[in-house]
């Protein structure tokens, strides 16, 4: 497990169980909808929280003979798991609570704890809203905010950083419906704001479906690292040509490369396999996370496009 990932995932758990603890005795002084929404939501957070603690454990486990390129892929599993459920429990129930409220609603009791509640929130989701940002960045580096997240192959923190996003939102749609409700007397505002929190999480949680399942099935590494590696692979003497670099990530930082190479003609069984040593050792330093790669001696395409290829030879691996 990251320190990273843990140290994100931590903050976000702890403060959802604080939160949601806080959030349901604020609904049981005041019957607002909005504020059970809210509960309910840190509720499923405090779960996803744990989902993912899970599957980066799980992930964690070195390969057998069953999964030879490790469990990786487990964090990938747990981390569509999530979404699921802020799907169905989050999103769902938010929007049905929304819907009953608007339809037979019931005036706001002692509208003042909501304030107080709502303000305590907002303190301990920024907090750990501030935490996953500042252990994403520390990884990713000075990308946009939403390329990086796009772009991560780590959905356990960037998971974290979109639904404590989504907490600081609903917060504010929560305080938003509740003041309206306060202030006009018309207490359907507060399930209206109920409605909105679940949309919020239903958007979310379909997001986080998307970059999970293209994760899962088998996504490659980005085009940057594609070009990087085959620019290290011709610039070696040995190296005629190097065919399109086919990569599958395996876990966060487990990626398995094949590629075809065109090796100089007149190149030894001894010079080739130097070269070969060559070529994974300047992979290995420039990409650390590339942990497999497989070098196949062929002819290579007389095309040098670099979109993904129709299909690959299939050759003995030198």
């Amino acid at each position: 497990m990251s320190s990273s990932s843990n140290k994100a995932i931590n903050a976000a758990i702890i403060a959802n169980v604080a939160i949601a603890a806080v959030k349901f005795v604020g609904y049981g002084f005041t019957g607002s909808s909005a504020m059970l929404s809210e509960g309910i939501h840190s509720l499923v957070d405090t779960g996803n929280g744990a989902l993912l603690v899970l599957g980066l454990r799980l992930s964690r486990r070195p390969a057998d003979e069953t999964h030879p390129f490790g469990y990786g892929k487990e964090l990938y599993f747990w981390t569509l798991i999530v979404p699921l459920l802020v799907f169905i429990l989050g999103g769902g129930l938010s929007i049905m609570e929304g819907f009953h409220h608007f339809r037979d609603p019931v005036p706001l009791q002692h509208p003042g704890w909501n304030y107080v509640i709502l303000a305590f929130s907002c303190m301990f989701e920024g907090y750990a809203l501030t935490v996953s940002l500042r252990e994403f960045r520390r990884v990713q580096g000075d990308l946009p905010l939403w390329k990086a997240i796009r772009q991560s192959k780590d959905p356990s923190v960037f998971t974290i950083i979109l639904e404590d996003t989504a907490a600081v939102i609903g917060l504010a749609v929560a305080f938003l419906g509740i003041l309206l409700s306060h202030t006009f007397q018309v207490s359907r505002w507060d399930g209206a704001a109920s409605v909105a929190i679940g949309m919020l999480l239903v958007v979310v949680a379909l997001f986080l479906m998307a970059e999970s399942k293209a994760l899962l099935v088998g996504e490659g590494a980005d085009r940057q690292t594609l070009r990087s590696i085959r620019q290290l692979t011709q610039s070696d003497p040995g190296v005629e040509r190097a065919g399109y670099p086919m990569t599958m990530h395996f876990g966060p930082h487990n990626i398995l490369l094949t590629m075809n190479v065109q090796f100089c003609s007149g190149l030894s069984g001894g010079s080739i396999e130097q070269t070969v040593d060559r070529i994974e050792a300047l992979i290995r330093d420039k990409h650390p996370d590339v942990r497999y790669i497989y070098l196949e001696a062929d002819a290579v395409r007389a095309s040098t496009r670099t979109e993904y290829p129709a299909s690959s030879d299939e050759s003995a691996s030198t």
